[in-house]
């Protein structure tokens, strides 16, 4: 470890840190072009990317970029221009976004599932003036409809998927699944053909770009409100990526494998599925959704050495029945976006013979905060120590200037060169939650131990009052994970007349159970202590979800205060 000349006292974790990593590593503010150019340059020879078969090397990634980045200057792109991508995971997702980068520009996700309502109006709060998307349906039509009206949107450039795919596979889906592809329109010069890009010459002359320039706005989920463009810089993400690769003490440059069948479009998957991997000159193994069969066909073919995935996931794995074979390739696996239900990282370091390491972070910090390290103890039901140059503090839940010790509750706080810039044109919310001493507050309630690790206990928000009392629903939906036919939990507040609020819990099931709500409330009777026993239960086929796969609690409140207001609870 590096020489930490800093008060153990104010940062427990030191006591715990892993051998290998120094918490106070040097990371000078870089730009993310520049990563690329130099992993390019290091790894050329190597494969940067799989998909479905097809494979591409650094070199070749490189000369994509490089083309494309000189079509979308050509195309006005210049710096600070908003250029949408509306792609899942393929090759001309990462290819566009290092592209746009590399012209100067700002990557604005949209996920295809968005809605149009919802595409236009982060269209609209973004100012994004080009689309980059693919030939399908109905993830086409959604984006051509941002060029009627009022929206900014000048330019949509369309990829064709079959292109991306190994010539038999992209026969074959041209067959297959034509249904599934979209028209593109013609004769309008305001949609244009990816392949247009990629016929200019190589950019040669690149736009100065600062480590401080605006990188991407990524839109938050808008749980608690209108969507939000969270300002995430060159040296936030380039920070961010050096972090986390930091914490894979374990991996080796230009030889492992990286999964990604998480949504690039998620910032969780952005930041660690493509641009750390890419850093490290790893191969990028894409799926361009989840699907059993594909993503068992990917571990079985390309046998990838980094797998990061969310709960749901990893829950998939094991209820779809892999074997130990399958995963034996699998040496670092890490969990984020949610809390890790202790059952399912138990029944999966036993299945895959490694460990499954809980994360966490927010989009507003790029996103990575903290880990159970690979190396040194993994505290169950913990989201591990702080990353490295990252500073946490649990602060009063009265207070949010001052700082409560070790063992005490408070909201988890954190600053760090990963923080973002702040809200798109929301000053007002950006200093609701990033304090003039660079803490972003994040929402969470947690305890820090004595070694600086951190047990969230809950969503401040998602705190459930019941008489006075205050209940988690994590620990409810700990309990509720324990019974071997639950599939998935989601546990809520719901009004109640005499508590105020009082547990309702959503239960997915695996199919052919016969499990039901009174024999759960049997299973959960000394599991749970009469306050936090579900008023309600009720199980479900399917439980909300958002495009990345985690489970969502906004549309369950949603439906049960409007079954509250009809009398129907």
């Amino acid at each position: 470890m590096g020489t930490i000349a800093t008060d153990t006292a104010a940062m427990p974790w030191l006591r715990a840190y892993p051998a290998r990593i120094a918490w106070d590593m040097a990371m000078p503010a870089e730009t993310l072009p520049a990563m690329l150019e130099a992993a390019i340059g290091r790894f050329a020879p190597k494969p940067a990317m799989d998909f479905l078969g097809r494979r591409w090397s650094y070199a070749e990634l490189g000369s994509l970029v490089d083309r494309a980045a000189e079509g979308l200057r050509r195309l006005g792109a210049a710096r600070g221009t908003r250029i949408g991508l509306c792609l899942p995971n393929c090759p001309w997702y990462v290819v566009a976004y290092h592209a746009a980068l590399k012209a100067g520009a700002t990557v604005v996700n949209y996920s295809p599932l968005q809605t149009a309502a919802e595409m236009a109006a982060q269209a609209a709060d973004s100012g994004t003036e080009v689309m980059i998307t693919l030939d399908l349906d109905p993830i086409l039509p959604r984006v051509l409809g941002l060029l009627r009206g009022e929206s900014p949107v000048q330019r949509v450039v369309v990829a064709r998927f079959a292109r991306g795919l190994p010539a038999v596979k992209g026969i074959a889906f041209r067959v297959a699944r034509r249904r599934s592809i979209a028209a593109v329109p013609r004769g309008d010069d305001r949609v244009l053909g990816f392949d247009a890009l990629l016929s200019a010459p190589p950019m040669t002359a690149p736009p100065a770009i600062e480590p401080a320039d605006l990188a991407v706005l990524q839109y938050t989920g808008g749980t608690t409100g209108t969507p939000k463009g969270v300002m995430l810089t060159h040296a936030n993400l380039c920070a961010n990526l050096r972090q986390v690769n930091a914490w894979f003490s374990t991996c080796q440059e230009g030889e492992e494998r990286m999964l990604a069948v998480l949504p690039f479009f998620h910032i969780f998957a952005m930041t660690v599925a493509m641009n750390a991997a890419l850093a490290w000159g790893a191969e990028l193994i894409m799926l361009p959704r989840y699907e059993w069969s594909s993503l068992l066909a990917a571990l079985r073919r390309r046998r990838p050495t980094i797998f990061p995935g969310v709960p749901t996931l990893f829950k998939a794995v094991l209820d779809n029945g892999a074997t130990a074979a399958d995963l034996a390739s699998a040496r670092v696996c890490i969990s984020g976006g949610a809390p890790l239900p202790l059952q399912v990282k138990e029944d999966f370091e036993r299945l895959a013979g490694a460990r499954l390491v809980e994360g966490y972070g927010l989009t507003e910090a790029s996103p990575v905060c903290f880990c159970n390290p690979l190396e040194g103890e993994n505290r169950a039901g913990t989201i591990g120590l702080p990353l490295p140059g990252l500073r946490a503090e649990i602060r009063s839940l009265e207070d949010p200037t001052r700082a409560v010790p070790p063992g005490e509750k408070g909201e988890l706080c954190v600053a760090g060169p990963n923080v973002m810039a702040g809200y798109w044109r929301r000053p007002e919310e950006t200093a609701a939650v990033l304090g003039p001493d660079g803490f972003l507050r994040t929402g969470d309630a947690g305890v820090m131990d004595a070694d600086g690790y951190v047990t969230l206990v809950d969503r401040i928000k998602d705190l459930i009052l019941c008489s006075g009392f205050n209940v988690y629903p994590r620990m409810i939906e700990e309990a509720i994970y324990r019974h071997p036919d639950v599939i998935a939990a989601t546990v809520v507040g719901m009004p109640d007349d005499y508590r105020g609020e009082s547990p309702a819990a959503f239960v997915q099931t695996r199919p052919g159970s016969t499990l039901d709500p009174a024999a759960l409330r049997a299973f959960l009777q000394d599991r749970l202590s009469p306050i936090e026993m579900p008023r309600l239960i009720e199980l479900r086929a399917e439980l909300p979800r958002t495009a990345v796969g985690k489970l969502s609690k906004k549309e369950l409140r949603q439906e049960v205060l409007q079954r509250r207001a009809v009398g129907a609870l």
